[in-house]
């Protein structure tokens, strides 16, 4: 009888989702809406958790992709009536905060970075090298914005206008979702959507992050001792797993690995 009854009464169980790393399309990073969404349905639907914890690593990226993995935790945790905590590891900044508000609740660690809610577009001209070089570039289209922001020609002001304003909307976008995440919990005085990061303590301070604290604790402290935790993420592949590497892995190691520079880390 007591065994029966050890069985009914179910240890409180936290679907703990790590999102580590870039965000981008294809097979260019581990985070996008595809590898993520039969991870994420699972960690909602899958035994009835208490709570879904992300665990946020990510120095941002595709925008795109970014509110494709946000609207998905939110449908789902509304659907399911499942409240979503993240906490923040080394960084949560651009891409990676927008993922974080997709959370009713953000923690980090005292060191953590977080913010850098703006946009950015990093390109390269090579058209004077090649000039040096003696090659000539032909380039031939129907419609004249079909070239925008060649990087073998000049640049074009009418081109860098376009950009800057596409650059515009997304920021705004990235606003909106901010503002419809965290609310009256943002001062209503302060510019915080100027790229700036700041430390998990000063990002309390202004509203970013409900405050300080380590996924363990705090969910021992909300669920008791003896809470359980289900983890998913995305799973390396076989010649991952065996170091073989090839040469578009690399290249997006080293983007990564620019990418979390930025942020001193």
């Amino acid at each position: 009888m007591d065994f029966v009854k050890r069985l009914l009464k179910r240890q409180p169980t936290v679907a703990v989702l790590r999102l580590q790393g870039m965000i981008a399309s294809g097979p260019r990073g581990p985070l996008n809406d595809q590898v993520l969404a039969p991870l994420i349905e699972k960690a909602f639907r899958r035994g009835k958790p208490v709570a879904v914890a992300l665990v946020i690593n990510s120095p941002g990226g595709s925008p795109v992709q970014s509110s494709l993995i946000a609207a998905r935790i939110r449908r789902l945790s509304e659907e399911k009536e499942v409240p979503v905590i993240a906490f923040v590891e080394d960084v949560a900044a651009s891409g990676g905060y927008w993922l974080a508000c997709a959370a009713d609740e953000i923690y980090a660690d005292r060191t953590s970075v977080v913010g850098s809610i703006g946009v950015i577009s990093a390109s390269f001209g090579a058209h004077v090298f090649l000039a040096r070089q003696g090659v000539e570039r032909r380039v031939h289209t129907a419609g004249k914005s079909k070239s925008m922001l060649d990087p073998f020609r000049p640049e074009k002001e009418e081109d860098v206008a376009r950009l800057e304003g596409l650059l515009e909307d997304i920021h705004a976008a990235f606003i909106d979702h901010v503002k419809d995440r965290r609310g009256k919990k943002l001062p209503a005085d302060e510019d915080l959507f100027t790229g700036e990061v700041w430390l998990a303590g000063k990002a309390r301070d202004k509203g970013l992050i409900d405050g300080i604290g380590h996924i363990v604790p705090e969910m021992k402290k909300r669920y008791g001792d003896k809470v359980r935790f289900r983890r998913y993420g995305p799973k390396r592949g076989l010649m991952s797993r065996f170091g073989a590497t090839v040469l578009g892995n690399v290249a997006h190691e080293i983007e990564e690995r620019a990418a979390y520079a930025r942020f001193g880390l």
